[in-house]
């Protein structure tokens, strides 16, 4: 198994992509940590998914705007497993909202869930990695909006361009330490947060129109990409982006 004996903390894990990457990663052999605010019962289901199937999985209550909790997650792995070695950045919300429609409350919402959250987490990360003194990985969900503008969605593209020159720039500061930092920018994808598109009959058939592979990606098509990078095959990339998107970024307009 790619991922035996590896000790991962996956923020956002309890559904849409985060959840396919949680199942992929345990499928694999990896040791998960979830978190939930809200929403413990899906947590509780998703654990008992990965040990139906054999693997190990913990929840930790958290809020992922909280340097603290996210501290708390990574200490969680360490005493689960033994160790950390890998951090998916997953967690993620948009208000699909304009400049002049974005209120403060809305900014500081997303920024706290998609930004603040992946930058402290990646903190205490790279820290735990540091102290174990053999290297880590941090992922970071990203989206094509990090680089391709969204009209109508504009903090949700400022946050995933923060994540974009995170990952640039600490994966540049960690390297020395081993510790490795790649963002993976998923396209349209058929998860909850995308229902007011693939509920639509009209947006959804426009919206595969403009996707060269003409389909929408399945969570699981994110989370395989995942589970490579994170397997050490792909151990000579960092501060990058890796790209998922069907083809859409060749088109002329965000959607």
């Amino acid at each position: 198994m790619l991922l035996e004996g590896k000790s991962i903390v996956v923020t956002g894990g309890n559904s849409g992509i985060g959840k396919a990457i949680v199942l992929a990663m345990a499928a694999e052999g990896a040791s998960v940590v979830v978190d939930y605010v809200a929403h413990e019962d899906a947590t509780t289901q998703l654990i008992a998914q990965v040990e139906a199937a054999g693997g190990e999985a913990v929840g930790v209550e958290a809020d992922i705007s909280k340097a603290d909790d996210l501290h708390r997650m990574m200490r969680t792995a360490v005493d689960s497993f033994g160790r950390l070695d890998v951090l998916v950045n997953n967690a993620g919300i948009e208000t699909r909202q304009s400049l002049l429609d974005t209120t403060e409350e809305d900014y500081e919402k997303v920024m706290a869930v998609n930004m603040k959250s992946a930058f402290f987490a990646s903190q205490a990360a790279a820290k735990r990695f540091i102290e174990q003194g053999d290297g880590g990985l941090v992922i970071n969900i990203s989206s094509v909006h990090e680089d391709w503008p969204m009209p109508g969605n504009i903090a949700y593209c400022v946050s995933k361009g923060g994540m974009r020159m995170l990952t640039r720039t600490a994966g540049v500061e960690l390297g020395p330490h081993g510790i490795r930092m790649v963002n993976v920018a998923p396209g349209a994808v058929d998860t909850p947060i995308n229902a007011a598109t693939t509920s639509n009959t009209e947006k959804l058939g426009e919206l595969k129109d403009a996707i060269p592979l003409r389909r929408l990606a399945e969570s699981s098509d994110i989370a395989d990409v995942v589970v490579f990078l994170a397997s050490g095959r792909a151990s000579y990339m960092t501060s990058t982006t890796v790209v998922v998107d069907g083809g859409i970024m060749q088109g002329s307009v965000g959607l």
